[in-house]
């Protein structure tokens, strides 16, 4: 107990510091050290001098301030591996204002999966709430895989288009078929800009709760609104279709005169479904994904976290993503999907696809089984045919030459 006799040796400090890596708290992390060498009295320090290490160490971290610990912490993932790519946006004063960084495999795996983007800004467990900016996407087992974080100083329009040029400079100026985003005017204004190409969808969730809220009275009056509602947001072949169901929902409810409505109507192309149905998006209707991320940074990130510490979890988040594929490997080298119909197209994709593709695959395959086509007039070179399901739920009438 005497201050002079307490000392931490170098590979106490290691391990000190490994476990605090860890996101394992100093009280836990001081009973387990203990407990490895027979109690308290014989691990050579006390709970505060542990405390104090820490402490110490941070400071020493971040003696040149928070901005000097960040940029020392980069440069020591760029020493690390040299793909490792950030950059940081500076306003009139020098101060840093946007933060972007990727690492090898984020950039390796936007090369591979990065024809369908999500990005959000709503996650704010940061020390200065700062906005933090995701992009993630969907690997081959269907699973959450992360291209890129930001933390942003604001949500203008500026920042977004900063931010959305470097991450296409970071990634050799791939742009992905379809990005999701949230209905926020200035990131809309931003993909706009910088996304000429890019099919900007807004995420349906997000849309229907907004309908909850601005419509919250139709919703609980009228058993009949939440399905007209959904079924012009996800029904309709054609873009006649939809206009037809819309201009008979807004009829039948009395609601032309509805400014949410109207202004939801003027960007229809970026939700309604069958505007998309000719743009790859993975199956993916919302910005779920991200969603899903946001709730596993909450493990990690709490809002006393300095900018380094801040880093060094948000990795720890990447990595537990990371381990998931790892997983999926494993259990598709082990496993065979059970076949439904044992056809040689079936047997085929299952060689090929991963399990949980085989399994998107193979139900739509077994939806194909059920169309029947009636040949209902014929006239001269051309036939009208009647298209519809086994149960008789949808139909299509298709004209086509005989030939």
């Amino acid at each position: 107990m005497l201050p002079s006799q307490r000392i931490i040796t170098d590979v106490q400090a290691i391990e000190i510091e490994l476990v605090d890596n860890s996101g394992i708290p100093p009280k836990l992390a001081h009973e387990l050290m203990s407990r490895q060498v027979g109690g308290r009295e014989n691990l050579g320090f006390t709970k505060q001098d542990h405390k104090n290490y820490l402490r110490t160490k941070r400071k020493r971290d971040l003696q040149q301030g928070e901005v000097g610990g960040l940029l020392n912490y980069f440069l020591s993932q760029v020493s690390e591996n040299p793909s490792f790519f950030f950059r940081v946006q500076l306003d009139v004063e020098e101060q840093i204002t946007n933060i972007f960084w990727a690492d090898a495999k984020m950039i390796f795996d936007y090369g591979i999966y990065g024809d369908v983007v999500f990005f959000d800004t709503t996650y704010r467990t940061n020390k200065e709430c700062r906005p933090f900016g995701a992009f993630v996407g969907v690997n081959h087992h269907y699973q959450l895989v992360v291209f890129g974080a930001s933390l942003l100083y604001d949500e203008t329009s500026q920042s977004f288009e900063w931010l959305f040029h470097t991450f296409f400079e970071c990634m050799s100026g791939k742009r992905p078929k379809t990005i999701f985003t949230d209905r926020d005017p200035a990131m809309a204004k931003a993909i706009s800009l910088v996304m000429l190409e890019t099919y900007h969808r807004l995420c349906l969730w997000h849309i229907y709760q907004n309908a909850l809220k601005n419509l919250n009275h139709l919703f609980k009056s009228q058993k009949t609104f939440n399905a007209n509602f959904r079924s012009c947001i996800y029904d309709g072949e054609y873009e006649e279709e939809f206009i037809s169901a819309w201009e008979n929902m807004l009829e039948k409810y009395d609601l032309q005169e509805n400014e949410w409505l109207q202004d939801l109507f003027k960007v229809r192309e970026k939700w309604a479904m069958v505007y998309g149905r000719n743009t790859f998006s993975a199956g993916k209707k919302s910005t779920q994904l991200s969603e899903s991320f946001n709730s596993l940074l909450k493990d990690y990130l709490k809002s006393d976290l300095d900018i380094v510490q801040f880093f060094k979890h948000f990795q720890r988040a990447v990595d537990d993503v990371r381990y998931n594929e790892v997983r999926a490997n494993y259990n598709m080298s082990q496993k065979i999907p059970t076949l439904k119909v044992n056809v040689p197209l079936l047997r085929h994709a299952r060689d090929i696809y991963t399990g949980a593709v085989f399994t998107m695959f193979q139900d739509e395959f077994e939806k194909s089984l059920m169309v029947v086509v009636d040949t209902f007039n014929q006239s001269g070179p051309v036939s009208t045919y009647k298209v519809h399901n086994c149960e008789g739920s949808r139909q299509h009438t298709i004209t086509s030459s005989n030939g």
